[in-house]
């Protein structure tokens, strides 16, 4: 390889992890615009192995939207992210594959301090765990998702106000 292939391949690997990043945090803000402008106009999510739903990533937007209000607190937390960029003889491709575990806390809404806010000193009433998987296109926009899959593994759910320890 030539140093300037190294330096795209470089490149889009940090686009590429940038817009899982994008994906963690809006799904954990609720910025449900910038969930729909990370993917491809024909970009789907399955969200099926947590109980959810599968289909275009507006309509999942559409879902998560009403099913996150009832965790006002949420953090995935992606991890050991594993980035296969198409290589074309040499070349960087157009198509990028990311598998990458999660753990994803969440509270309840009654997991409050009875002001309102968060109880910083009880633990989530929620944890699930897996692994997603992350198709993507380079777009002219830049690199987009056309398909998110999550692969739950497993989940615990802790009575409300369960202290940390």
């Amino acid at each position: 390889m030539t140093q300037r292939v190294d330096l795209a391949t470089v490149m889009d690997r940090m686009a590429v992890d940038a817009v899982v990043t994008g994906y963690a945090v809006a799904v954990d803000d609720g910025d449900w615009v910038a969930y729909r402008a990370l993917f491809t106009r024909d970009g789907r999510a399955d969200y099926t192995s947590a109980g959810g739903i599968e289909g275009p990533a507006g309509e999942v937007a559409d879902w998560l939207a009403e099913t996150m209000r009832i965790f006002p607190v949420r953090q995935h937390l992606i991890v050991n992210r594993r980035v296969e960029l198409e290589d074309l003889g040499g070349s960087p491709g157009d198509r990028a594959e990311v598998r990458a575990d999660f753990v994803n806390p969440m509270r309840l809404t009654d997991g409050t301090d009875g002001a309102g806010g968060p109880d910083l000193f009880t633990a989530p009433n929620f944890v699930a765990g897996g692994r997603y998987t992350f198709e993507l296109a380079r777009t002219y926009e830049g690199w987009r998702l056309r398909k998110v899959t999550v692969h739950e593994k497993w989940r615990h759910l802790a009575p409300a106000g369960t202290p940390v320890s």
